[in-house]
């Protein structure tokens, strides 16, 4: 990656103050590099600070989001790899280098995966690791930490995919499921992070069923018969232990033996359906026209 230039994007929302301590660090550590915060819809001096750190700025009117501004940096920078961290805070500049060295072993995207015990609650620590699980078994590659958002990836993939992001808080778990599903390496880096400056925006309920749901819609895009086969066999077996129970029982076939034998079979057929037009997915990431560059969003 030594030959490579890099952007390191972060997303700020109210940042000023650990923006004041962020910059500098990294400003020290990656002097060639280009710094892209986004201010998004800041009500404090974010960008003033950044500026003034002499970072690059591109400011949202209002807040349109972390996944919004996410992807306004991968459209504005102009590196070869996108190192994307949190401006709180978080994460450690020096962890930048481990990342990027991976990089160079063939990886599309190195992620920086937390020690769970950093998590803030006990809650958010039960969460993730169900995030974690389930994502895992839609990919069928184990997934350490699904939701980081400290990352490096290769430019040019990333914007294959920034069609598929959400404006919010789940854009790691988008690019994630997506780079593992189109079949782009990914690789783990275990690091520690430190306590946010300031309040977390991301509210555990709310947020948490929209990272479940996007699991879902990600992995039935990439791989639908993952989901559509348990759940087919599942009813399918049912409908078959129902039918023995009302035989032995009564001796007939009845309705509702019939209703999840019929079900089973439809689910089947609408798994099957939806791997045809993933296929056609398939197809066009492989496509240089088709990579979800700036110009296509």
């Amino acid at each position: 990656m030594r030959n490579d230039t890099f952007s390191i994007v972060l997303p700020a929302k109210n940042e000023a103050s650990s923006l004041k301590l962020l910059l500098p660090q990294i400003r020290r550590l990656f002097p060639s590099a280009e710094i892209l915060v986004i201010n998004d819809g800041s009500t404090d001096e974010t960008a003033k600070v950044a500026i003034e750190e002499g970072a690059n700025v591109v400011s949202h009117p209002y807040s349109q989001g972390n996944g919004a501004a996410i992807k306004t940096g991968a459209r504005r920078a102009a590196g070869d790899v996108l190192v994307f961290m949190d401006s709180d805070g978080q994460h450690n500049p020096e962890d930048i280098s481990v990342l990027l060295d991976l990089l160079e072993h063939g990886y599309d995207m190195v992620v920086g995966a937390r020690n769970p015990r950093t998590h803030a609650s006990w809650s958010r620590r039960v969460a993730n690791g169900f995030y974690n699980r389930l994502a895992s078994v839609m990919t069928g590659h184990k997934i350490e930490d699904l939701t980081s958002g400290f990352r490096a990836v290769r430019t040019d993939k990333f914007r294959k995919f920034l069609y598929l992001l959400p404006n919010g808080f789940s854009y790691p778990t988008t690019c994630t499921m997506a780079f593992f599903r189109s079949g782009f390496p990914v690789a783990y880096v275990p690091i520690h992070a430190g306590q946010r400056e300031g309040k977390s925006h991301i509210r555990l309920l709310k947020d948490g069923i929209r990272f479940f749901i996007i699991i879902l819609r990600i992995g039935t895009l990439f791989s639908p018969m993952r989901l559509f086969l348990p759940i087919s066999g599942s009813i399918f077996i049912t409908g078959l232990a129902y039918y023995g129970y009302t035989f032995m029982t009564s001796g007939r076939f009845t309705n509702m033996s019939a209703l999840l034998l019929l079900s089973s079979l439809l689910i089947f057929l609408i798994g099957i359906l939806s791997e045809q037009i993933s296929s056609l997915h398939y197809k066009n990431v492989e496509h240089p026209h088709n990579s979800g560059t700036p110009s296509d969003e």
